[in-house]
């Protein structure tokens, strides 16, 4: 049942979340149909700032949004969510607004639902691109003695090692255009599967595969090009027994039809959308994110 605010927005206090407000979180993203995933949960809150509006009645939490920064040039804005009972009151507004004064300028980026697209276009974000996710069990190619069909001699994938760390984190930094050390360095401890490929010993692409929910979810994915992304998902695809979830940006459609014909069907579409100057980069080596959630 819909709750009345009990003071006016302005009222509201907005304060840092934590790692004790992990249960919380994931409450407030199961209050709106989303999983729990505190897995997920647990990054982000030690890798970006989560902001949270405390729920008046003592029910957990109101609002939360967390911002991964990258520097001047960049920073990511995910996990808005207003709990169920506040919604259509305008909480969403008045924590982006808040959230977005404590970037201090910076290019901001954004993964928009159909329902919170509006908002943020009021808040003056437009559209950039768009990912489409799919998901299924993963079926390996017929009578490929392997993964998948798409590998060649000398290209190869395998487990990530630490010492492979450098090579992702150049990598990386040629596709999202940013530093995301910070990001990178928790994968390891995140993932349940991280691996790379390589080209005659040249790293050529990395992807991580982490549990959500019954399934297990590919990203990010990078790659120098389709062909690697796609030996990348093969292996991971190996690695487990749980259906496949991955949001593709919509520009890879050889990446997607190939999904598709092993058996991974589309779902929900997102709205990437930003505020600034748009993300820097190269896009055609950017297959999927770590994580698509905003509102």
């Amino acid at each position: 049942m819909p709750s009345s605010l009990p003071r006016p927005l302005a009222g509201l206090p907005v304060r840092r979340l934590t790692r004790d407000d992990l249960v919380p979180c994931a409450d407030l993203s199961e209050d709106r149909g989303w999983p729990r995933d505190e897995h997920r949960w647990g990054l982000l809150l030690a890798a970006g700032t989560a902001l949270g509006i405390d729920d008046p009645d003592g029910k957990g939490l109101m609002a939360t949004c967390v911002v991964t920064s990258y520097g001047p040039r960049m920073a990511a804005i995910g996990m808005m969510l207003v709990a169920e009972r506040y919604a259509g009151q305008g909480v969403a507004r008045h924590l982006m607004h808040e959230t977005i004064g404590t970037t201090g300028g910076v290019p901001l980026s954004l993964y928009a639902t159909a329902a919170g697209r509006p908002l943020y276009e009021k808040l003056g974000f437009t559209a950039v691109g768009s990912a489409q996710r799919v998901s299924g069990h993963f079926r390996p190619a017929a009578g490929s003695g392997g993964p998948d069909a798409t590998a060649r001699p000398g290209r190869t994938v395998r487990p990530a090692s630490a010492g492979d760390l450098q090579s992702m984190l150049r990598l990386d930094a040629d596709a999202f255009g940013l530093d995301r050390t910070h990001l990178l360095t928790r994968l390891p401890a995140f993932a349940d599967h991280l691996r790379v490929a390589e080209d005659d010993g040249e790293l050529i692409g990395y992807a991580a595969l982490w549990p959500s929910a019954g399934s297990h979810v590919v990203g990010p994915l990078v790659a120098r090009n389709t062909a690697a992304a796609k030996l990348l998902v093969a292996s991971l695809a190996g690695a487990t027994e749980r259906p496949l979830r991955a949001d593709i940006d919509a520009r890879h459609q050889e990446l997607l039809g190939w999904l598709g014909e092993r058996g991974l069907q589309p779902g929900s579409e997102t709205t990437v959308m930003s505020l600034g100057d748009r993300q820097p980069g190269d896009w055609t080596q950017c297959f999927a994110p770590l994580s698509v959630a905003t509102g």
